[in-house]
């Protein structure tokens, strides 16, 4: 499968300016398995979308999507994030704009290592229910639960749509930087102070469970309480618009065969992304 569905003219990886990478990786998660499942769900729902932006006025897959084959480690996530780095690397190089597709949260540390290691000065924004700062979780620093101490420890961090912790995780939390969901339901100010938060460069992970369950129920632990489709639209196209988007995962899609919804908005959020990215009124 490849991303959109896109005739062959714009999807080989010479002549693409955007790769998408499914990392179907599930080998840490502790309640609900599937999110290995996650990435070709998402593939599977793209090729039934518009591909005309109605936002934008655009056509984003003309800019080349390529969607490479799976990444097939499987042992441990510290192996997987060594694997996922590498790769990632070779896109930077190749000056191609990254997206991942999950898997569980794990899978985005090599990423965020690649782009903390090829680019300064960078911020990695997380939407999420969960604050995922354990410094360990069951014996791995590399745990699903662990990915934003493992990012933390690289570059700066914001936390955004945030409802659920463990209290060892407060010890790793910096408050001014994390924007709880009770806390962005009271306050329409909210994106505003989200963006002054960012530095120029921005790296994305999205866990999906950040959206509430009403329309994203197909995730692993889904949290009530979270954020809606125009929340995270309108935070993202200011994030867009007045920093660089230097790339972003989507992960944690847990699929449900009877519940095809959730793998469309998955889908559809990206393509959205990728329109305000490369067509957005700062573009």
């Amino acid at each position: 499968m490849n991303f959109g569905g896109i005739e062959q003219e714009y999807r080989q990886y010479e002549t693409s300016g955007i790769v998408i990478l499914p990392i179907p990786y599930d080998g840490t998660s502790t309640w609900v398995k599937g999110a290995d499942k996650g990435p070709d769900a998402i593939l599977e729902a793209s090729e039934n979308m518009e591909l005309y932006d109605i936002e934008t006025n655009s056509e984003v897959y003309k800019k080349g999507i390529f969607t490479d084959e799976p990444v097939s480690e499987k042992t441990s996530p510290e192996k997987l994030a060594e694997v996922v780095e590498k790769k990632v690397d070779r896109y930077i190089k190749d000056n191609k704009f990254v997206v991942c597709l999950g898997g569980e949260h794990s899978v985005s540390i090599g990423v965020i290592k690649s782009f903390a290691k090829n680019f300064e000065n960078i911020t990695i924004l997380q939407i999420d229910a969960h604050s995922d700062m354990r410094e360990e979780y069951l014996g791995s620093a590399y745990n699903h639960a662990c990915v934003m101490a493992r990012a933390k420890d690289i570059a700066e961090v914001v936390q955004v749509g945030i409802r659920s912790m463990d209290v060892e995780e407060l010890k790793n939390i910096v408050n001014e930087r994390v924007f709880y969901a009770h806390d962005i339901v009271k306050d329409k100010n909210w994106i505003e102070k989200v963006v002054s938060k960012l530095t120029d460069k921005v790296y994305l992970t999205i866990d999906l469970d950040g959206f509430d369950p009403s329309i994203m129920p197909s995730t692993g632990t889904p949290e009530p309480g979270g954020l809606l489709w125009y929340d995270v639209i309108n935070l993202l196209t200011e994030v867009i618009r007045r920093k660089k988007l230097l790339g972003f995962d989507v992960v944690e899609l847990c699929p449900n065969e009877n519940n095809k919804a959730p793998n469309f908005l998955a889908s559809k959020l990206i393509y959205r992304i990728l329109s305000e990215k490369f067509f957005g009124k700062s573009n």
